[in-house]
């Protein structure tokens, strides 16, 4: 941990806590806009006390995806805590002569937050029952918030199809061709709801942000990137197949059912949700995460985040494009691609694998907190470089013939990254092209890309 770091926690921790003391400071994300850090403190009388601080990442002015800065983030949290929504209490808030940045001390709770532990836990099978029930009661309560007009001032405020062009545009100065990218973006705006409310909308309402203890939600973390909206995004947005953690057959975060949800909501509304424009919103979740974490991924290119963590989560946009596929263009999958043989002894795919055995065997345990989850991310890194060794050219070779079938008069070409801005092209001016045909090469493409970046995401599946 940072010495100056140090030094200054443990200065505000006796200025604020009458004759405490700092006893341990981890940290617990390693943070892309903000950081978590766990604080354990001991009072004059001897007791020990648990403290979460959050800080928005040091050197970085502003995040490039509008996430909240700390200080809005609290005053939302106060709000939400006066309109009965769970959250943590705000013990401090952090000011410029405390040397520690932007940022607060909140209340320390007890709870599960790993989404992949609240879908499988024993312990978690109770609240799990009414799990998507109560969330969307928490949903109903959000949005029933009244923000003030000083706060409202600093949120962004979108309509539905602004949101939309907002995030097509972000992918279009990427300037990579992803075809499934344009045709999703093509259909939103095709199926933009007509009506909708504008209330303030959380913006990350999903299983991941959610602390559950076995009583139901002890918390609804992570604010930062609240806007004013249409609240149908939350709904949307919680269904999203990302956040199921492998479990697709209940859509409500993996752990519940779509009319839980509604009754929910409603039983605090007294509105009915209409089904159609839920299903927009799964769309666009789905689309924006694609999106998003091409965009992560890019600023670890531009050293704006240097993390390990962002070229991966780049390589997430084929899950989020997959599950896209699924909404949009239902259909059979395509067999995985062939592996190529290597004679080399040993190949570069052994040498990958060598590498992450020692990663994982001799270093991984000698780790702990954040570095332990960046040594993980590490390994990881390291596999999808050893599919793309081996899978990469025979789905490019499918990806081509798919191309060559799209456009006539193309057999001689074989510049496969020309093809691919050929038909982002033609997506983005709705060219007509061949329904079938179009479908069937964007499930081979996509499916293709995720066996690569991800072969046990669950959308790799017809069901």
């Amino acid at each position: 941990m940072d010495q100056t770091f140090e030094e200054s926690l443990s200065a505000l921790i006796s200025r604020h806590f009458e004759g405490a003391k700092l006893i341990s400071s981890s940290q617990l994300t390693a943070g892309a806009s903000q950081q978590t850090f766990r604080i354990t403190i001991e009072g004059k009388g001897g007791d020990t006390q648990v403290f979460a601080l959050r800080r928005a990442q040091p050197g970085l002015a502003s995040s490039s995806y509008g996430q909240l800065p700390p200080s809005v983030e609290v005053e939302l949290l106060q709000l939400a805590a006066h309109g009965g929504v769970p959250v943590p209490g705000i013990e401090y808030v952090l000011c410029p002569g405390d040397g520690l940045g932007d940022g607060y001390i909140m209340e320390w709770l007890e709870g599960e937050t790993m989404g992949q532990r609240i879908v499988k836990r024993p312990e978690l099978s109770g609240a799990r029952a009414s799990l998507a029930f109560d969330c969307g009661q928490a949903l109903a309560r959000i949005h029933a918030l009244s923000v003030p007009c000083s706060l409202v001032e600093r949120l962004h405020n979108v309509s539905p199809e602004a949101l939309v062009r907002e995030t097509w545009e972000a992918y279009i100065v990427l300037d990579t061709p992803q075809p499934m990218i344009d045709f999703t973006a093509q259909w939103l705006l095709s199926n933009v709801p007509a009506d909708f409310e504008t209330t303030l909308v959380h913006g990350d309402f999903r299983n991941g942000n959610l602390m559950v203890t076995p009583d139901g939600i002890g918390a609804v973390l992570d604010w930062e990137l609240c806007h004013m909206g249409d609240p149908m995004r939350d709904l949307g947005w919680l269904c999203v197949n990302s956040w199921r953690f492998g479990n697709r057959s209940l859509p409500v975060g993996g752990f519940g059912k779509v009319e839980d949800l509604i009754a929910g909501y409603e039983s605090e509304t007294g509105q009915p949700v209409d089904l159609t424009t839920l299903r927009f919103w799964e769309v666009f979740g789905s689309f924006w995460w694609s999106v998003t974490t091409l965009g992560m991924a890019n600023t670890w290119r531009s050293g704006e985040t240097p993390s390990v963590e962002r070229p991966v989560i780049g390589r997430r946009s084929s899950e989020a494009q997959m599950d896209c596929v699924h909404l949009l263009i239902p259909g059979e999958l395509p067999a995985h691609p062939d592996k190529i043989s290597d004679a080399n002894l040993p190949s570069v795919s052994e040498i990958i694998r060598s590498v992450k055995s020692h990663l994982t065997e001799h270093v991984g345990e000698k780790l702990e907190g954040a570095d332990q989850f960046l040594m993980r991310v590490a390994v990881n890194s390291l596999s999808i470089a050893e599919r793309e060794l081996s899978f990469a050219p025979a789905a490019e070779r499918a990806e081509l013939a798919g191309l060559k079938s799209l456009f006539s008069g193309l057999e001689g070409n074989e510049d496969l990254e020309q093809l691919r801005w050929n038909l982002v092209s033609a997506l983005r001016s709705n060219e007509p092209m061949d329904v079938d045909i179009l479908g069937a090469h964007l499930r081979q493409t996509v499916a293709h890309r995720l066996y690569i970046d991800q072969p046990k995401y669950s959308a790799l599946t017809n069901s």
